[in-house]
């Protein structure tokens, strides 16, 4: 991917974030994720019927590189089973550590694709996932 539009893309998810609002509805569960050395801190809120997303918010305070990679995550996970979705976070974490991952799943997150030049970036763009995989758990323990 051209360095230019990596670029681009990062800095419309960062500017213009996707699903970023208040969620107040007691359907979404909620989880926080941050990262301890910045000021990354957010919220996410997913609303899971029948084992598929429906819809996934966010709040919170976070770099460019947390912000856009959370909305990225929220505009391809939306509308995907939990299988699907579990799919998509393994192999956005095989990108983000250099290992064998599918293009095609990835869609617009395959901008991170360089991210483990920056090693200290990779938490950055990894803290959304974390937080969507707590949101998973969450979702699987309440469904038991």
């Amino acid at each position: 991917m051209d360095e230019n539009v990596r670029r681009e893309i990062i800095l419309d998810h960062y500017q213009n974030p996707k699903n970023k609002e208040s969620i107040t509805d007691e359907r979404y569960l909620k989880a926080n994720t941050n990262n301890e050395s910045c000021i990354d801190n957010i919220d996410l809120y997913v609303l899971i019927e029948n084992d598929v997303i429906q819809d996934i918010k966010f709040q919170g305070e976070a770099c460019a590189i947390s912000t856009s990679s959370t909305s990225i995550m929220i505009t391809n996970l939306i509308g995907k089973t939990l299988v699907e979705a579990r799919e998509y976070i393994a192999h956005f974490e095989a990108m983000v550590n250099e290992l064998a991952y599918d293009e095609a799943i990835l869609k617009e997150g395959i901008v991170y694709s360089t991210i483990y030049k920056q090693n200290n970036r990779k938490t950055c763009a990894l803290l959304p996932y974390k937080g969507m995989l707590k949101l998973l758990k969450q979702y699987d323990t309440l469904k038991k």
